[in-house]
C-alpha cells in the first residue's frame, strides 16, 4: 500500500505521515527532508540556493542516513533556502527516480511532501492533502523551533511560509496542488490525536472501497 500525503508548509503532514506509517507497519519518508538536505549542503558550501548545478551535485551525493537526525534540516534558513532549491526543475528530475524506488520497495510506504500525489506516485492507493490556516501553521512551526532551542518570531514564520506557500503554488516544476482524488483535511481546528483518527479513517475508507486491498 502506498499512501501519499500533500500540503503546504507546517499542515501537520510529516507528523501525520510518521503516524500513519507506525500504524500500517509501512516505511515512511519525509520527501521534503531531501530537498533540505541538499539545500544544506549548498549553504554550507557556499553555494546561492538557486545554482542548478551545485544543487544536482548535492543531491547525487546525498546520504539519507542522516535524516533520523533531523533537527539540524529544521530551521528557518534551510526551510526558506529548501523552497528555493525545490523550485529548479533539474533537481527535482534528479530526486524523483528516488522517491518512487523507495515506494515501491515492499511491503509499501507513506510519503510526506508537496507532489506526491500529483507527480511522484499519481497511483497511489490512497491521496492525502493536507491544509491548515497559515496562522496556525505559523504558530506550529515557532513552537517547534523552540522545542528545538531554536529563537522563533512568529510575525517572521508567518511572513516565511506566506513566501513559501507562494512559491511552492506558483512553481513550474510540480506546483503545490491537491491531486483530482485526494481527500482534503483540514487540520486548524485539530490538535494532534484528532488528526492522526481522521487520516486513519480516510485510509480505511479508501481501503473498504477497495475491498481493502
Amino acid at each position: 500500500m502506498i499512501i501519499a500525503i500533500d500540503g503546504p508548509a507546517a499542515s501537520g503532514k510529516g507528523t501525520l505521515g510518521k503516524k500513519l506509517a507506525e500504524y500500517y507497519g509501512l516505511r515512511h519518508l519525509d520527501t521534503g527532508l531531501i530537498y533540505r538536505a541538499v539545500a544544506k549542503a549548498l549553504l554550507d558550501g557556499g553555494n546561492r540556493p538557486d545554482d542548478m548545478a551545485a544543487a544536482v551535485a548535492a543531491a547525487k551525493a546525498l546520504d539519507t542516513s542522516h535524516f533520523e537526525d533531523s533537527g539540524a534540516l529544521k530551521s528557518q534558513a534551510v526551510g526558506e533556502a529548501a523552497s528555493i532549491v525545490s523550485a529548479i526543475p533539474e533537481l527535482r528530475a534528479e530526486l524523483v527516480a528516488f522517491q518512487r524506488s523507495f515506494a515501491a520497495k515492499p511491503p509499501g510506504a507513506v510519503l510526506d511532501g508537496r507532489d506526491i500525489g500529483t507527480v511522484i506516485c499519481p497511483d497511489a492507493d490512497v491521496k492525502i492533502f493536507v491544509t491548515a490556516a497559515p496562522d496556525v501553521r505559523a504558530r506550529r512551526r515557532a513552537l517547534e523551533y523552540v522545542a528545538l532551542g531554536k529563537p522563533a518570531d512568529e510575525a517572521a514564520v508567518l511572513a516565511d511560509i506566506r513566501r513559501r506557500d507562494a512559491r511552492d503554488m506558483g512553481r513550474a516544476a510540480a506546483p503545490l496542488k491537491q491531486a483530482s482524488d485526494a481527500h482534503l483535511l483540514d487540520t486548524s481546528d485539530m490538535d494532534i490525536s484528532t488528526a492522526i483518527r481522521a487520516v486513519i479513517d480516510i485510509v480505511e475508507a479508501a481501503r473498504a472501497g477497495r475491498g481493502r486491498g
